[in-house]
């Protein structure tokens, strides 16, 4: 595989700039499963959740002197260039704290942002050179769940626009709802959807959410229950019907875990979700009518995995380790869905997201 053939991974290192935080740019070759580090973008800091524009042009950063500070945070504009070399375009608030997701709709148009300290949503306008307006729709949740010590107040945790580009479905661990908002995307609006929100089992804390590549269902990993519960998607009016909840930790387990991430293979047949506390990955086959089987449960190479990446292809899933400072390569099992893992871990400062793109053609 030539290089111009080769994959490009960005992997955020969540500190602050006197701390080493950073924008890491890798190249990656699926087939021999190794990230060669290429060039950092230092001029951030705390960088959280990353996104890229549907054109590959622009990557977006969560940015923050503070992060969960009082002050309202900061997503940062990216010029993608040869190499994975980043050339900041501007900054513009969330208007929350804890900015913790960032997703960008299939236009290009708009950017959505979760807060997860302060429980709110926020879109803002991409502008025709990839920098971003200012806040054009802001959203603040409201209300709490049974969970004293972590639902005593509304935590919004990720923010996904659907596959058919017309709605955002917001996980609120704080309200153990998942919220539905219908996506205008050439004014970069959001409104209360038709279903403003399905409940989760109380208690669960929804975390983060992902559409299966046929559009018809979507999975949600619960961070304080510590399971993936899947829903029917009816996309005429963004309506979510509840289906099935499985656990991502061994029968009998009996420590402190809290789940993380869920990534879907590109050809749907496997799901992947994380476990902090347990230090694992649950792997899942996603059966003919949506509903998943567990194949295995798999160390994660480190301690705290936070995030996954799938390649394009399907070939590897790469895993960040957050407090273990390290990330992961595992080959999948293109037959069977478990994972091998490849190499020795790759040492990263605190690595939070990871984002993987082909590189844009000369």
């Amino acid at each position: 595989m030539s290089f111009q053939q080769q994959l490009i991974v960005f992997i955020s290192a969540f500190a602050s700039g006197d701390e080493g935080g950073a924008i890491r740019a890798y190249s990656f070759d699926p087939q021999a499963g190794r990230l060669v580090h290429m060039q950092d973008a230092n001029d951030i800091e705390h960088p959280f959740f990353l996104a890229v524009s549907p054109n590959r042009q622009q990557l977006y950063a969560v940015h923050a002197t503070k992060f969960g500070g009082d002050e309202s945070e900061a997503v940062k504009s990216y010029r993608i260039g040869p190499g994975g070399q980043l050339t900041s375009l501007n900054v513009k608030p969330t208007r929350g704290t804890a900015s913790c997701y960032l997703d960008v709709d299939a236009t290009g148009k708009t950017l959505v942002a979760a807060n997860y300290s302060s429980g709110s949503v926020v879109a803002l306008p991409v502008l025709e050179n990839g920098q971003l307006g200012d806040p054009s729709s802001f959203i603040q949740h409201a209300g709490n769940s049974v969970n004293p010590s972590r639902q005593d107040a509304p935590h919004a945790h990720c923010s996904v626009i659907s596959p058919d580009n017309r709605f955002v479905f917001v996980a609120d661990l704080g309200l153990d709802q998942i919220l539905t908002y219908q996506l205008d995307p050439a004014a970069a609006k959001l409104t209360p959807g038709f279903q403003p929100f399905v409940r989760t089992e109380a208690g669960t804390g929804p975390r983060h959410l992902t559409f299966h590549p046929n559009g018809q269902w979507l999975y949600v990993i619960n961070e304080i229950g510590n399971t993936v519960t899947r829903y029917d998607y009816e996309s005429k009016q963004g309506i979510l019907v509840e289906r099935q909840t499985i656990s991502t930790v061994p029968k009998g387990f009996s420590g402190v875990s809290h789940t993380a991430d869920v990534k879907i293979t590109p050809n749907g047949r496997f799901l992947y979700g994380t476990n902090r506390g347990h230090d694992s990955i649950a792997c899942y086959r996603i059966e003919d009518d949506g509903e998943l089987a567990l194949l295995e449960i798999v160390p994660s190479g480190g301690k705290g995995p936070q995030n996954l990446a799938i390649t394009p292809g399907g070939e590897c899933l790469i895993c960040a380790n957050m407090p273990g400072h390290n990330v992961v390569v595992f080959r999948i099992d293109g037959e069977h869905g478990t994972l091998t893992e490849l190499g020795s871990p790759e040492s990263v400062i605190s690595p939070a997201c990871i984002m993987i793109l082909k590189p844009v053609s000369p």
